[in-house]
């Protein structure tokens, strides 16, 4: 009586796990996981998506993560690049999607100023106090 109940739970255990890891490596994005015919078009996709961040990995690029979301973001790149569209026109649908966050490189703009800013204005006040500090030819 035990093997057939064990037998029975391992046999519904593995009907309800079969679907949950089928859906995990199928993909819906066409282009998750399949490179371009072309390979110039590919090459601009590829380049593309080692500068855009993956918003649930956030510390790999879409390139490289395994996240689903980065796995549709890739498809989008690539469908998108395959449609003739630019990369930089890709990166600013992106941008104006998911925020400032989803790029490496971000965008001078009234709100990013001031992380260009202040470390020139730190720079410049060290080179500043430095100067002084030599003028004067204290021994401290």
């Amino acid at each position: 009586m035990n093997r057939s109940l064990a037998a029975l739970l391992f046999a519904l255990g593995f009907c309800l796990a079969a679907p949950l890891a089928a859906q995990e490596e199928q993909s819906t994005a066409p282009y998750a996981y399949r490179q371009l015919d072309d390979p110039a078009k590919e090459e601009k996709a590829q380049a593309l998506m080692e500068s855009l961040r993956c918003l649930q990995c956030q510390g790999q690029s879409i390139a490289d993560s395994d996240a689903p979301i980065a796995g549709s973001m890739r498809s989008l790149v690539r469908e998108r690049i395959a449609a003739g569209e630019e990369p930089e026109a890709i990166r600013g649908w992106l941008i104006e999607r998911y925020g400032d966050y989803v790029s490496y490189a971000p965008q001078l703009t009234t709100l990013t100023w001031p992380l260009f800013a202040v470390p020139l204005v730190l720079v410049g006040l060290a080179g500043l106090l430095l100067r002084k500090r030599f003028r004067r030819g204290d021994p401290r």
